[in-house]
């Protein structure tokens, strides 16, 4: 086999993951953005459609893994081009989870759909993921066109998200103080609200695996965080 036909070989290869990782981002945005509309709707067959999408998904994720797999077996890349194959491997991981974070969100549609989503909370859910999924799509953008400078200012974001994220717990806390009734909607929506603002961790770290790939270094310092919501209680799921 020519070395140019090897060359070309691998270029395909190449293309498929990205192409791969472009439509895992578009459903992973897709179930997110869904999920939020299904919650403050109460929109039990949106929310339904969520989580059935996401085996789509893993099954997406499951794909990109294989191919990367054979294609180092395969191709035996070097330097650059091994640094985008294992990136590739790292954010389609990435782009699993924020997937299994819109199915947990629409996981919880059916639980508040008796006392529904009070508007003002609503519209903090709202806000916050915005924010999150304008910062996946911009570091997707990024990824279709690689650039060290303009994930790393992805990267330095994230604490806007952290920060609403920190003011919609405290507000959620005050609505379930001021009345008992309120604490299983509220605590519900607390485990909502963490979870769109980890789509936002993700597109950090997305952010972090394509400065990697550019330069082959990992981006200096410790990225900013203002999430004090751990000094009032955590949350987690």
């Amino acid at each position: 086999m020519s070395p140019s036909h090897i060359l070309s070989a691998y270029d395909e290869d190449l293309k498929y993951l990205n192409r791969r990782i472009s439509e895992m981002g578009g459903l992973a945005e897709q179930m997110c953005a869904d999920a939020v509309r299904a919650l403050v709707t109460s929109d039990g067959g949106l929310a339904q459609r969520v989580i059935s999408d996401d085996v789509i998904l893993d099954s997406a994720e499951r794909e990109v893994q294989e191919k990367a797999i054979v294609t180092i077996a395969r191709r035996q890349p070097v330097a650059a081009d091994l640094r985008e194959i294992i990136g590739t491997l790292r954010i389609a991981a990435d782009l699993e989870r924020v997937g299994d974070l819109g199915k947990n969100t629409a996981k919880r549609v059916i639980a508040v759909q008796g006392t529904g989503v009070p508007r003002k909370l609503a519209r903090g859910l709202e806000h916050l993921s915005e924010l999150a999924l304008v910062q996946l799509k911009e570091v997707l953008d990024v990824f279709a066109n690689p650039s060290a400078q303009k994930a790393e200012a992805i990267r330095l974001r994230d604490e806007e998200i952290d920060a609403i994220y920190t003011s919609l717990f405290r507000e959620l806390l005050t609505y379930m103080m001021e009345d008992p009734r309120n604490i299983t909607t509220c605590t519900h929506l607390l485990f909502c609200a963490k979870n769109i603002e980890r789509i936002g961790d993700h597109a950090t770290n997305i952010a972090e695996t394509i400065y990697y790939i550019a330069t082959g270094s990992q981006p200096e310092g410790e990225r900013p965080k203002d999430d004090t919501s751990n000094t009032l209680g955590s949350i987690s799921e």
